[in-house]
């Protein structure tokens, strides 16, 4: 095996598969980088068995400057193999095994000899069919993410609340997780999709890798579906991760369908005077901020207390508030979270009781995406 590449293009292409590779597997050869040199391209892959990253650099593309002399497979020691990359002097490298699994790296002046191993040994990449393939838009797919993985539960007494939760039906995406204290569900359709349908719950810390990957995406996603697999093909990216196992929990009847009371406001808004008050209980031993509502008055008035530092009250500046009373203690943490995920948007605030979980809705999508929070209680 032997050929000549780009070491910036290189480099950027083994970040990206870097993020698969984890020092703390228990299959020791899971911390290597597969290379695969063909007579046309180099595939590198990388993988924690959750998840596996395949980038394929073709010879064809100019910003590789690829020149392939010797086709061939090795894999190497992946985080130290990218550090003699990044520091190598000149514009190109060239690498060569020899001697079996020896690896010889050389770029202007410099020339390293590595250990690899025998490729035969990593693991075989999962087949998925392609019949069950869905294109997304790289955005959508993204913002989907980026909604829901926050109610993403990181206990892993329940596995399966780790998760997101993706079901396809009658052209319509639905994505959902929680965590027991807060839910969050975004729902896209997909009209293109109609006579398709899956059911699977993707693992929230593979959902938030891809998300990052996908940010700078121009084109679509492919989405395919396997018994046990996920495979997110975009750009010259293959993106492969594990399915959890078991039925997620029943959330649709978590929503409350009615309110009380109800406040409309700009989610950036809100937003600022909650972390306003989050100073005052993050200094506190419960990390509660309350919320009084007075639709009479039409004032609401967001307050935090710290025994041993003091307390804050603000009133808040909201577009319309009508029902009953109101007085609701929250984690601050959760609200700051998913008022983010609205951005600067209109939200429309509905609460039944101070002990019942309370929604956030868009008011132009109401439909389409919600967040839920369970409210702590205080006495």
């Amino acid at each position: 095996m032997k050929f000549t590449i780009n070491r910036p293009a290189f480099i950027n292409q083994l970040n990206n598969v870097l993020r698969a590779i984890s020092s703390k597997t228990t299959i020791p050869i899971l911390t290597g980088l597969k290379m695969v040199v063909t007579d046309h391209s180099v595939i590198l892959t990388g993988s924690d068995a959750d998840i596996t990253i395949e980038s394929t650099l073709e010879a064809a593309d100019s910003n590789y400057g690829l020149s392939i002399e010797e086709p061939g497979a090795i894999v190497l020691p992946a985080r130290f193999f990218n550090e003699v990359i990044k520091k190598l002097p000149d514009k190109q490298a060239t690498i060569e095994v020899f001697n079996g699994l020896q690896v010889r790296i050389m770029s202007g002046t410099a020339e390293f000899t590595i250990n690899g191993q025998d490729a035969n040994n990593y693991p075989h990449l999962p087949e998925v069919e392609s019949e069950n393939t869905v294109e997304l838009a790289s955005d959508m797919l993204r913002e989907v993410i980026d909604q829901t993985r926050i109610a993403v539960s990181k206990q892993e007494s329940r596995p399966i609340l780790t998760g997101i939760h993706v079901m396809l039906n009658n052209g319509i995406l639905t994505a959902v997780a929680t965590d027991s204290h807060r839910l969050a569900q975004r729902k896209v359709e997909l009209p293109e999709t109609a006579g398709l349908d899956f059911d699977i719950v993707l693992p929230g810390v593979s959902m938030t890798e891809l998300a990052k990957m996908i940010s700078d995406e121009k084109d679509g996603v492919k989405m395919q579906i396997t018994e046990n697999q996920a495979l997110f093909i975009f750009g010259n990216t293959h993106f492969y991760s594990r399915l959890l196992e078991g039925n997620y929990p029943e959330t649709s009847r978590l929503i409350p369908e009615t309110s009380d009371t109800r406040l409309e406001i700009t989610a950036s808004d809100l937003l600022a005077s909650i972390e306003r008050a989050s100073l005052l209980s993050h200094e506190s031993r419960n990390n509660v901020v309350k919320l009084t509502v007075n639709p009479e008055n039409k004032i609401a008035t967001v307050s935090g207390t710290s025994a041993d530092v003091g307390n804050v009250e603000e009133e808040i500046n909201a577009d319309q508030i009508v029902g009953n009373p109101l007085e609701i203690s929250f984690n601050p943490d959760y609200m700051r979270d998913a008022l983010k995920s609205f951005g600067q948007t209109k939200i429309l605030i509905s609460f039944t009781t101070a002990l019942r979980p309370f929604t956030l809705v868009p008011t132009e999508e109401k439909a389409n995406f919600v967040q839920l929070i369970t409210p702590v209680r205080t006495y």
